[in-house]
C-alpha cells in the first residue's frame, strides 16, 4: 500500500547506501575467538559518553580515539558484564568470556572503515529512481566522522615513536578514506546530507532526526527512515516516522517495501542476485 502522505525518503549510509561496518567487527571477533556480539556490546554500554559515541558527535580527533577505543573495547570488567546481560536478554547461552582482551583501536577501526568504503549498487539505483521522479527529498542521516584532514588530527598528532612514518594522507589511505571519509560521489547522491560529526548529535538521539526535518521542510511523520539498527528505527517510530529495517545482505527486500511506500519501480534491472552488489559509482 503506498504511502501518499510521503515528502522525504531519509537512507541511513553505512550498513544501507555503503556495505556494513559490522561485518568487519563479527570477522574481528571470529579470528580473536571473541564472542560473537560482544565488540557491539562493548560500544553500546557506554551509553552516549564511549569514545566511538564522542567520535561520532566530532568531539575527539583520531589518534586520541584510536588509544580511549582500544581501551574501552579491552575492558572485560564492564564489557562481561555487558555481554552476559545481552546474552540474557536474548535468551542465549553465554559463552566462557575473555579474561583479559588487548584490541588495538585503530586496526579495529581501520578495518570497519574499509570495509564500508563500498557501495550498494541497487541502493544507489534505487536513490538515482526516487530523485529522478521530484517527488521526494531524498536524505541522508548518518552517523560519521566526515570532518576535515585537519580536524581528523586536530591538536593530537600521534607521536613520532609509535608512528614514525605517519602523514595525514597515508592514515586517510589506511582507512580507505582517499577522497575523505565521505567522498563526493556519496554527497551527491542526496538532496541534503546530515552528518552526526558535524551536527554534533548522533543517532538515536531525537534531536539529530528533528534537525534533518526541519532542514528540509518536513514533518517527522512525512519521512520513511531506512537503516541496519533497530535501536534507529525505533527513535524514529516514536517521532512518527515510517521505517524499514536493511539487514545485512537484504537490501532487496528493503527496497521492495520501499517502492510498494512510494508507488515506483526500484528493483527491477539487471542486478546479479548476489547478497551484496558493489557499486560502479
Amino acid at each position: 500500500m503506498t504511502s501518499p502522505h510521503l515528502k522525504a525518503v531519509i537512507f541511513d549510509v553505512g550498513g544501507v547506501v555503503c556495505r556494513s561496518p559490522l561485518i568487519a567487527i563479527a570477522a574481528y571477533e571470529r579470528e580473536h575467538g571473541i564472542p560473537n556480539n560482544y565488540i557491539n556490546c562493548a560500544i553500546t554500554v557506554r551509553g552516549s559518553h564511549g569514545a566511538w559515541q564522542k567520535f561520532e558527535r566530532g568531539e575527539m580527533s583520531l589518534f586520541p580515539f584510536y588509544e580511549q577505543f582500544g581501551r574501552e573495547l579491552s575492558d572485560t570488567t564492564v564489557n562481561n558484564p555487558a555481554y552476559a546481560q545481552y546474552c540474557q536478554r536474548r535468551g542465549l547461552a553465554c559463552p566462557k568470556l575473555p579474561e583479559a582482551l588487548h584490541i588495538d583501536g585503530r586496526e579495529l577501526f581501520g578495518r570497519m572503515m574499509r570495509e564500508s568504503g563500498e557501495f550498494d549498487e541497487r541502493v544507489v539505483e534505487a536513490i538515482r529512481r526516487i530523485r529522478a521522479a521530484g517527488k521526494w527529498r531524498v536524505i541522508a542521516l548518518t552517523n560519521n566522522f566526515s570532518k576535515s584532514e585537519t580536524d581528523i588530527i586536530g591538536d593530537s598528532p600521534p607521536s613520532p615513536e609509535r608512528y614514525p612514518n605517519f602523514t595525514v594522507q597515508s592514515e586517510l589511505e589506511f582507512l580507505g578514506w582517499k577522497e575523505g571519509a565521505t567522498p563526493p560521489r556519496l554527497r551527491a547522491l542526496f538532496d541534503d546530507f546530515c552528518d552526526s560529526s558535524t551536527l554534533g548529535m548522533r543517532k538515536p538521539e531525537a534531536g539529530i532526526y528533528l534537525l534533518a526535518c526541519a532542514r528540509n521542510g518536513i514533518k517527522p511523520t512525512e519521512a520513511v527512515f531506512l537503516d541496519d539498527l533497530g535501536m534507529n528505527l525505533k527513535a524514529a517510530q516514536a517521532l512518527g516516522m515510517e521505517t524499514i529495517q536493511v539487514p545485512i545482505g537484504g537490501s532487496l527486500g528493503a527496497l521492495t517495501k520501499l517502492e510498494a511506500k512510494l508507488g515506483i519501480d526500484l528493483t527491477s534491472g539487471a542486478f546479479e542476485p548476489t547478497e551484496w552488489t558493489p557499486s560502479k559509482l
